[in-house]
């Protein structure tokens, strides 16, 4: 596994549908700085115009004639511990940042623009300035062990960068998780779930599995090839915490002609840092539910099919033969020492 591939296989912390944001900039007279976050891959229109120059997609400083450098502030969509990021200049020739570099903070609650430029507000350097290529995807490994909320990006000393990815492990707060009773969605993207293997994701990401809300449409999902061979696509789930699923969740929204024809889970207990293939298939696993007829383009619940497989840390979850999967939701109780 590659040093970059070590962190992008994580959870992008501020991506926008998890609620990332840009919150501020202090120049963004060519491009707009809400390009940075956008889901979309960045995109070049030759020949498009705009009243103050080319239209580029990202965000793009005007040239800068005094000393200094530009920067934003990013909320991030959920707070964690920062493991890597991706500066993406695509499109971005003879007007990207000689470098950039990465300060970070952790502040509550929602605070404004003011409050985190106060000189009260404590930012740790977890990026030290660091040269960038133009039209490139930049990797930067992160070894920050500390949980943040926010972000402030310097570019040096001006320029446009057309997208920024945050990747990391999300780390909820438990305590105000725990307060709001009830079951809690274990493998949740919130509560700190990663689908941590998969055997194909060809057409749609597995983390798709995990994030929140319904699926918009067939490619906010997990979908794999087409198998032309015996056997069964699947992926493992490591939960935000030991506990017990007791309610599940298929969702197989929008996929109508390419749903699993039936699927199955099973749960294990593991230590959290178990990724890797051969440690996750010698785990001891336990039949959850057994397999079941899925039916397409809908929500399909299970408390009484589940059988009493115990606390469990992961989860594997089979679909029959292969095909798309919305959403996976499995509720339960988090474990009294987890």
């Amino acid at each position: 596994m590659s040093a970059e591939s070590a962190f992008t296989n994580l959870i992008d912390l501020a991506a926008e549908r998890l609620g990332g944001a840009v919150l501020y900039a202090d120049d963004d007279f060519f491009a707009p700085k809400e390009n940075l976050l956008k889901a979309s891959a960045p995109v070049f229109v030759e020949g498009k115009y705009t009243e103050r120059g080319k239209w580029m997609d990202g965000w793009e400083s005007r040239r800068r004639r005094t000393p200094g450098f530009d920067w934003c502030l990013i909320r991030l969509g959920l707070a964690g511990r920062v493991r890597g990021v991706v500066v993406d200049t695509s499109f971005f020739r003879g007007n990207y940042p000689e470098a950039c570099s990465l300060e970070a903070c952790a502040s509550e609650g929602n605070p404004t623009v003011a409050d985190l430029t106060h000189e009260a507000t404590e930012w740790v350097e977890i990026l030290p300035q660091s040269p960038l290529q133009g039209d490139s995807i930049n990797p930067f490994a992160v070894s920050s062990s500390e949980r943040f909320t926010h972000l402030r990006f310097k570019i040096y000393p001006d320029g446009g960068v057309a997208r920024l990815r945050v990747y990391g492990d999300v780390l909820p707060d438990w305590e105000r998780i725990k307060r709001a009773g009830g079951l809690v969605d274990l493998a949740s993207v919130e509560c700190g779930g990663l689908v941590v293997a998969t055997s194909d994701e060809f057409f749609g990401g597995r983390h798709n599995l995990i994030m929140p809300g319904r699926g918009r449409d067939m490619g906010d999902g997990w979908e794999t090839k087409r198998r032309r061979g015996p056997g069964h696509d699947w992926c493992v789930v490591r939960l935000g915490a030991a506990g017990t699923i007791t309610r599940v969740e298929v969702d197989t929204a929008h996929f109508k002609g390419n749903f699993p024809e039936s699927c199955s889970l099973e749960v294990a207990g593991a230590t959290a840092g178990v990724m890797d293939e051969a440690a996750l298939d010698s785990l001891q696993w336990r039949e959850l539910l057994p397999r079941t007829p899925l039916q397409a383009h809908a929500r399909h619940f299970y408390e009484r099919e589940l059988r009493d497989a115990g606390e469990a840390t992961h989860a594997r979850f089979r679909i029959y033969p292969d095909g798309g999967v919305s959403r996976l939701r499995l509720y339960g109780r988090v474990s009294t020492d987890a």
